[in-house]
């Protein structure tokens, strides 16, 4: 092992920056902590991502929280996927413990306990201010993605988008789009092939079925109105403290779909709204994915691909993304590579395949003669990391084994009650919590689909009656005429004047043409 003296000029070195930073914790060589040789994280590269990874229980939800609540202090707002819905304690400030005090003396500064402003958010029935998009709002690329959609039930897909902005039909729920696909395969079938040519109704069905598959998840609370204002994410307080935004999701873990849905949908509308800002001093925003496998473990490719676009364009709207994760292989390896944070938690190595996955992580870590990194990763205390980060001018610092500091917030979840004081003096949920239910494409077409079948039995009631007047004008038969001119009398008549006939050619003398034939017959 190194010169202790070597390793402490090294990380001081590596971890001071002339801007703004954080403190994650105090550096670790062997079993000794150096109080005071911290470990900083400056804010003018944290819109370069990050990665929090760690096996379960080792740390990753704390060391979330660490980050959070610092950038909050810093003036930068946050959005936090709290899956698990552990986060809340964020909000009030932490009641303190012997242990954490211990833990901040061998780092090399006072515990002091704080609280951070706090939103909730929610996709579901949780407390909080609802978020909702309009499919309008997706658009007909992103939402074939997301119901994962081949390239000639894409275009039909834009074909309807087109149809309803040509015709003012609002596009705002997914009942809106089943609504499109049924009429323009059935009462305005023909209208559509002369405007926007035919349609294919089994191509139809299969987009159908998608929808309510996605629908089945949950989804048709999040399609509507009143759509959020990703605005409304990076707001400070008054005391210049960033806003954590805290989306409960603690419902939709066997939900991945819509949560992807989310997640591509927020990613995508900040993109197109944020201005472009360059290098900046601190983040806008920053998102936490918590759980982040949930996002890429049912991603088909072409939603993968759009995630990855958005990851690597998105830092230039002044946005930086954190997932937090148990092994750094349930992120793919295109996104993995544009995450300039990692804070490494330990890994538990109980089959080869863990091995194996330690092996790899550990080569996803700059060099160091400090550490044997892949062993390292197994023998990582709760509370400790392995810490890489970007300085100013975008390079890795050099590996840290951090003991971590302490949450200023609780560490535990708020109350019920807790929880509703919070919701209450929110400035944002009335907002987003009426109802709305405007005119759409729903409601206009269902009244042409209902106008078109009551003009088809009013033109069938109109044959009817032509037809029944047609008879009337011919008028009815009298009982004389229907025998007349019934078969049986017709046939009877022909007979009876058969017979008088012949009779009377009997009276006269003149024979019957059976007998006048052979007679003929005679004359030759």
């Amino acid at each position: 092992m190194s010169n202790k003296q070597e390793f402490i000029d090294e990380i001081t070195k590596g971890y001071t920056f002339e801007g703004e930073s954080i403190i994650l914790g105090a550096s670790k060589l062997g079993d000794e902590v150096m109080a005071e040789s911290f470990i900083r994280v400056p804010l003018e590269t944290l819109n370069r991502h990050g990665l929090i990874a760690g096996a379960t229980g080792t740390g990753k939800t704390k060391t979330l929280q660490i980050i959070a609540e610092q950038l909050s202090a810093k003036g930068v707002p946050s959005l936090v996927m709290d899956i698990k819905g552990d986060l809340s304690g964020i909000a009030v400030p932490s009641s303190g413990h012997k242990k954490i005090d211990e833990r901040h003396e061998k780092i090399g500064f006072p515990f002091i306990a704080d609280s951070s402003p706090v939103e909730f958010l929610t996709l579901s029935d949780e407390p909080g201010a609802r978020l909702r998009a309009t499919v309008s709002e997706f658009g007909p690329v992103l939402f074939s993605k997301i119901l994962e959609l081949n390239d000639t039930q894409q275009s039909i897909v834009s074909v309807i988008f087109k149809f309803c902005d040509d015709n003012q039909l609002a596009l705002l729920d997914l009942k809106d789009m089943k609504k499109a696909l049924q009429y323009v395969t059935g009462e305005g079938k023909l209208a559509m092939q002369e405007e926007y040519g035919r349609i294919s109704t089994s191509s139809v069905g299969t987009i159908m079925r998608k929808i309510i598959e996605l629908e089945q998840q949950g989804a048709e609370v999040f399609f509507g109105e009143r759509s959020f204002d990703v605005d409304d994410l990076c707001r400070v307080n008054e005391e210049g403290k960033g806003v954590i935004s805290i989306l409960r999701l603690t419902d939709i873990q066997d939900r991945p779909k819509l949560f992807s849905t989310f997640m591509l949908q927020i990613l995508a509308e900040i993109y197109a709204n944020f201005p472009e800002e360059g290098d900046m001093d601190r983040p806008k925003l920053a998102i936490f994915i918590d759980e982040a496998h949930l996002v890429f473990d049912k991603a088909s490719d072409a939603l993968m691909d759009q995630i990855e676009v958005i990851v690597k364009l998105i830092r230039s709207k002044g946005v930086g993304l954190f997932f937090v994760t148990q092994n750094p292989t349930d992120i793919p390896d295109d996104v993995l590579s544009q995450l300039g944070l990692k804070v490494q938690h330990a890994l538990r190595a109980f089959t080869a395949k863990d091995r194996k996955a330690i092996k790899l992580a550990a080569q996803n870590y700059p060099i160091t003669p400090y550490y044997k990194v892949d062993q390292l990763l197994t023998e990582l205390g709760i509370g400790e990391a392995l810490v890489s980060a970007l300085d100013s001018k975008g390079r890795p610092t050099p590996l840290a084994h951090t003991y971590l500091r302490a949450p200023q917030s609780r560490m535990d979840v708020l109350s019920n009650s807790e929880i509703d004081a919070i919701i209450d003096k929110s400035s944002i949920i009335r907002k987003y919590n009426e109802e709305i239910d405007r005119e759409s494409a729903y409601e206009i077409l269902t009244g042409k689909i209902e106008d078109a079948q009551s003009k088809e039995a009013q033109e069938k009631l109109l044959e009817q009656n032509r037809s029944a007047r047609r008879t009337s004008r011919r008028g009815e038969k009298s009982t004389f005429e229907k025998v007349v001119n019934s078969t049986t009398t017709r046939q009877i008549g022909r007979t009876v004047a058969r017979e008088l006939t012949r009779g009377l050619l009997g009276i006269l003398g003149i024979k019957t043409t059976r007998r006048r034939s052979k007679r003929r017959t005679g004359w030759f």
